[in-house]
């Protein structure tokens, strides 16, 4: 009777309203029990029950008959459907989850997921006497940091810590303390080190998926052996976020990761055990999706932004449609899951499967994530109108955009992004540009503006190559700093913005109880020039070995660090105006009190009280003594009182294109390209760089400010031979007409390694054989390669493999009469004493050297994970001078910021590191003296301004200002 029962109830149908009959006879059987009810209401006898009786026996008969128990074939199908069913609802109540909101952290609120007892940090640790900023302040007294397990456990003043019964401690004598930085845009990982052509998996480029990929995840391309992983955890980096590139209009998937390699139990390049959320339910992980907009898919699948706006859009309805289908699917089979009814979710379910959605979900999953909230959507967006575009369509499609990346026009919307109201951060660089048209813009006040409105900056590194290598992320907050953000948003522009604008910063961006134990300790103030990490921990594992740190020349003296930082000045236009129509008049007799410090040579010794006078006129010092000692030269012309100046050389840069390029990614602004003709080394042929130079620009403009007075820029070349180089002034006052150009042929340029490889000379030995052909052949003509052989007229030789460079000190013993100069040297210090031997000076174009390529893959890392170049270089007795290195020139303001970097690096004095882009550079192409520079402030740490230049018989520039 209960399975009767049950068939009985189960042919009731789910919705009362409906008529339900189970056979042919059903109504006459209605109409019978109707009329027998209206009898027995009339006159209730003894027959009313014996037609009851049989009412229900017929009943009972027909249900038997019609229904009978379902065969095991059977059940185990309604079983299949059912199951089916079920897990449907389960990934509907997956899909509708909203990220985990987690509660407020403290101390002993919660565990590090990654640690394990095997590798993980097992010893409580105390880092003793530490300042400490905890990712939002410096806290005013030293500080105690205690913790273990990969946590946190206290943060109390020093004097007034309750010590464990067992720890190691480490009194670190008020170093300088910061969390773990957290990077939120970096491809290593998906691009490893060195790159090669198979180790790049960072765009899904290919006509079958298009430029939407949104399915694909960046963690599907991760090597967890990537060497760049662990140089960048030295710089003081803990966390990343590793996004696909951005090629496509949705780049796919990325993940955030800490960057140490072979953290599990077992040690082995597991990336699952490289990723933050490692020990967290695969649900319950957050995920971020990559888009890009303007020229990058652009370019790549040869659309316009109407176009491209078009295809997202598309897409996004297609998503929002497939969502909506997913909710009432959901609806519905919740309904039928309480009816219980078989038939009717076999049915529902065997038509669910014809309409065969499956590889439509799979594809649009991560877009209807985002739809629903699930997924941070950080943009790779440079200008104005892209970022405003992609607002609209977050607004159309109700999507949350966590971040605009790179964004280097945002400083001029800043009340646009506000009013989106989703507390959009920027992720953007500090002071890289002008490489493209959207890049043209830069502004390196950016961060001061947008702060200045409430936008939250983040600085982020965009690692790929040596150029944007995330170990020297913190540079770029401090070159912010320098240009007049807060010290404390700079910090945290690198720590907790980043942590928070990613939903982490429940876990990392912070020093305080109950954070992931990711710790950096400092040799110096963090915003300060060539500041470098002596001790990481990640996770609390020690993570560099002290002797190594010690070794690369990493750890200071206490005392000598920096204490007091210092950022840019700003005057106003008028009186800026005002000073500087005095000092340019022609034959004005400018005096310049309050002079603290001079490089210039001993002919021009510091004053004992360190208070020197400069009266000069026309570029020339008339006096540079003690005031007392000038007052006879001070007339009534314009003076100037500086509170710290100091008097340099002007710097001379050997550039990577100044004058030849505005804009490095768009041939229509460039002198254009050498290339790779085998017409291009006949000596009728070879390029010359005077006739191509222009004299102003956007990177003239940084140039000045960084008090770089003259450059040397080689014609561009992609090829073996590059051509001749010219030595031009940066004033932009003057052109060829007038004494622009302070030297017409500068050196002989080529190239020797994997880049300088053609169809002529389709090898790197048929190479160095041209090399030493030309200059056999040509030593007794007049020709630039007779003139090179002669050592008449110096030649560069740009190379990075040592055993390139091998060759080249092969060359010079057969030819020794050349001036043999190699350019580049990332591998120089492996052969560095037989250079010296050889009197081959170097220009660097690598201070700071990355593997990032096979040529390069013996660069030193640098501290605190090697020493550096400088040093191995200078200490063999090689004559080093700094050259430029990347895509074009924007980092030029900061090339003092550099040498001084450089020099601490290496040991050298402070007169030493001038000498690096000054005196060095001089001597090793054979350049007459630059003329001076006076600075307010000191130019080898952040914030000093140059206040006036003189070159070329007059004032340079004045007050000189650069967006």
């Amino acid at each position: 009777m209960a399975s009767l029962n049950h068939a009985y109830e189960a042919s009731i149908p789910a919705n009362p309203t409906q008529d339900h009959k189970t056979s042919d006879e059903q109504p006459k059987l209605d109409q019978f029990v109707a009329k027998t009810t209206r009898l027995s209401w009339a006159k209730p006898t003894a027959n009313f029950l014996l037609i009851c009786a049989i009412i229900l026996y017929i009943i009972i008969s027909s249900a038997r008959w019609a229904i009978s128990d379902p065969s095991p074939d059977e059940l185990r199908l309604q079983q299949f459907y059912t199951s089916k069913l079920e897990v449907g609802l389960q990934r509907c109540a997956e899909s509708q989850r909203s990220p985990i909101k987690y509660p407020e952290t403290k101390a002993g609120s919660r565990h590090n997921p990654r640690w394990n007892p095997v590798t993980g940090q097992n010893t409580t640790l105390v880092l003793k006497n530490a300042t400490l900023f905890d990712g939002e302040k410096f806290l005013e007294k030293p500080v105690d940091i205690v913790f273990k397990y990969g946590i946190i456990d206290s943060v109390t003043n020093s004097g007034k810590t309750v010590f464990p019964d067992e720890y190691q401690s480490s009194d670190l004598r008020g170093a300088y303390v910061t969390p773990g930085l957290v990077d939120m845009h970096s491809h290593h990982l998906a691009i490893s080190w060195p790159i090669l052509l198979e180790t790049d998996d960072s765009n899904e480029v290919n006509p079958e998926t298009g430029p939407l990929t949104p399915q694909v995840r960046v963690i599907d391309s991760i090597k967890a052996y990537d060497i760049a992983t662990t140089i960048i955890a030295s710089g003081g980096v803990t966390t990343s976020l590793i996004l696909p590139g951005s090629a496509n209009i949705m780049g796919g998937e990325a993940v955030i990761v800490k960057n140490l390699l072979c953290s599990g139990p077992n040690g082995e390049e597991v990336v699952e055990e490289i990723l933050l959320e490692h020990g967290i339910p695969l649900n319950d992980r957050r995920r971020y999706m990559k888009m890009a907009c303007g020229t990058n898919p652009r370019a790549v699948y040869d659309h316009t932004r109407m176009g491209t706006a078009w295809i997202f859009r598309k897409h996004m309805a297609r998503a929002r449609e497939l969502m909506l289908k997913q909710d009432e699917w959901c609806l519905t089979a919740q309904s039928l899951q309480s009816s219980s009814d078989a038939e009717k979710i076999a049915a529902f379910v065997q038509k669910t499967d014809s309409e065969d959605l499956a590889r439509d979900y799979l594809e649009y999953d991560s877009s209807i994530a985002m739809l629903k909230g699930q997924i941070g959507v950080n943009v790779h967006c440079y200008e104005t109108e892209d970022m405003e575009d992609m607002m609209k369509h977050s607004k159309e499609f109700g999507f949350r955009i966590q971040a605009f990346h790179h964004a280097l026009d945002a400083w001029e919307v800043p009340e646009m992004l506000k009013a989106s109201g989703d507390n959009i951060t920027i992720a953007t660089f500090a002071e890289m540009g002008l490489y493209k048209k959207e890049a043209y813009e830069a502004n390196l006040w950016a961060g001061r503006i947008l702060a200045e409105h409430g936008v939250p900056v983040a600085y982020k590194s965009d690692h790929v190559g040596e150029e944007t290598s995330a170990k020297y992320l913190l540079h770029q907050a401090a070159t912010a700093h320098a240009f007049q953000l807060s010290e404390e948003l700079a910090l945290q522009s690198v720590t907790s913005v980043p942590a928070k604008s990613l939903e982490v910063d429940h876990r990392v961006g912070y020093v305080r109880p109950g954070y992931d134990a990711d710790i950096v300790v400092w040799n110096s103030h963090p915003l300060s020039v060539g500041a470098t990490a002596i001790q990481v921990y990640i996770d609390g594992r020690a993570t560099l070995d002290p002797k190594t740190v010690a070794e690369s020349g990493a750890v200071i003296e206490q005392g000598e660090e920096q204490k007091t930082l210092v950022q840019k000045s700003t005057i106003s236009s008028t009186e800026r105006q005002e000073i500087c129509d005095q000092v340019e008049k022609d034959g004005a007799r400018i005096t310049i009190t309050g002079i603290r410090k001079s490089y210039l040579n001993d002919e021009y010794p510091a004053t004992k009280d360190g208070n020197a006078t400069m009266v000069i006129k026309n570029g020339e010092i008339l006096c540079f003594a003690s005031h007392e000692a000038c007052s006879s030269h001070i007339t009534s012309g314009p003076i100037i009182n500086l509170k710290n100046g100091h008097v340099l050389p002007g710097l001379t840069a050997v550039s990577v294109s100044l004058g030849l390029s505005e804009i490095a990614l768009d041939s229509g602004t460039s002198d254009g390209i050498v290339g790779k003709s085998p017409s291009s080394v006949d000596p009728e042929n070879v390029v010359y760089a005077k006739y191509g130079i222009h004299f102003d620009g956007r990177g003239f403009a940084r140039a000045r400010i960084g008090g770089v007075t003259r450059a040397v820029s080689a014609p561009l070349s992609n090829g073996f031979a590059d051509g001749v180089s010219v030595g031009i002034l940066t004033s932009g006052k003057k052109t060829i007409l007038d004494g622009g150009i302070f030297q017409e042929d500068v050196a002989l340029h080529f190239r020797i390694g994997q880049n300088a490889k053609s169809a002529s000379l389709p090898t790197i030995s048929s190479s160095v054989h041209k090399l030493r052909q030309l200059l056999h052949q040509n030593t007794n003509k007049t020709n630039i390669y007779g003139r090179a052989s002669r050592g008449e007229i110096p030649l560069v030789v740009h190379a990075n493999d040592e055993y390139d460079i091998s060759q080249l000190i092969s060359l010079k013993h057969a030819f020794n009469t050349t001036n043999l100069i190699l350019h580049g040297g990332a591998s120089a210090h492996l052969v560095a004493t037989h250079l010296a031997a050889a009197s081959i000076p170097v220009l660097l174009s690598h201070p700071r050297p990355a593997p990032d390529s096979f040529s390069k893959r013996s660069a030193l890392p640098g501290p605190p994970l090697s020493q550096s170049p400088v040093r191995v270089l200078t200490a063999a007795g090689v004559k080093v001078g700094l050259a430029s290195a990347g895509e074009n020139d924007s980092h030029i303001h900061n090339l003092m910021v550099e040498a001084s970097w450089a020099g601490k690096l290496a040991g050298l004095s402070r007169g030493e590191a001038v000498g690096l882009v000054a005196g060095n550079v001089e001597g090793i192409l054979g350049l007459n003296k630059a003329g001076v520079v006076v600075w307010e402030g000191d130019p080898l740490e952040f914030g000093a301004d140059v206040v006036v230049s003189f070159e070329g018989g007059g004032v340079g520039s004045c007050w000189p200002v650069s967006n």
